[in-house]
C-alpha cells in the first residue's frame, strides 16, 4: 500500500509586463518637448524609468501573498492577511493599482497586464473594489 502524503498544489500567477504606459509617456514627451523642453524631458525620463521597471520587476500572486521580484530576487512580500482594501483606478484605462495594508498604503503604476492583475485580485482574498468591470 502506498502511504504518500500529497500536498495541495499552490498556484502562482506571474503577471506579464505591459509597456503601454511607459511607451505612451515616452512618445508624449517628444510632443511636449516641442513646447516645454524641461517638462518633455521630465516626462520622457519618467517613461524610461517605468519602462525599465516593467522590464525588471515581476509580480507573483501566490495562495497567501503578492510577491514582487527584481529578476530572481524577492524584494517585497505582501501577505493578503494584512490587506484591507485594493482598487484599480480608472478601470476603462487602468493606470494605477492601489492597495492598503494594515500599516501602510501602496500605489503601483500598471506596468503589467491589467486583465491578469484583475483576475488575480478576484481569485485571491485581496478586498478588491470594482468600479467598472470593463477590463
Amino acid at each position: 500500500m502506498n502511504n504518500m502524503i500529497t500536498e495541495p498544489i499552490q498556484k502562482t500567477t506571474e503577471l506579464k509586463p505591459s509597456y503601454n504606459i511607459p511607451l505612451v509617456l515616452i512618445l508624449s514627451s517628444l510632443v511636449i518637448y516641442l513646447f516645454q523642453a524641461w517638462l518633455g524631458l521630465a516626462v520622457g525620463l519618467f517613461g524610461i524609468f517605468l519602462l525599465v521597471q516593467a522590464y525588471t520587476l515581476r509580480l507573483n500572486f501566490t495562495a497567501d501573498s503578492l510577491k514582487i521580484y527584481r529578476g530572481e530576487k524577492l524584494i517585497r512580500d505582501f501577505p493578503y492577511s494584512q490587506w484591507e482594501y485594493s482598487e484599480i483606478f480608472w478601470s476603462r484605462l487602468p493606470v494605477l493599482f492601489y492597495f492598503r495594508e494594515v500599516n501602510s498604503i501602496h500605489f503601483l503604476p500598471i506596468i503589467f497586464n491589467a486583465k491578469m492583475l484583475r483576475d488575480s485580485l478576484e481569485q485571491n482574498p485581496c478586498h478588491l473594489k470594482i468600479n467598472n468591470p470593463s477590463i
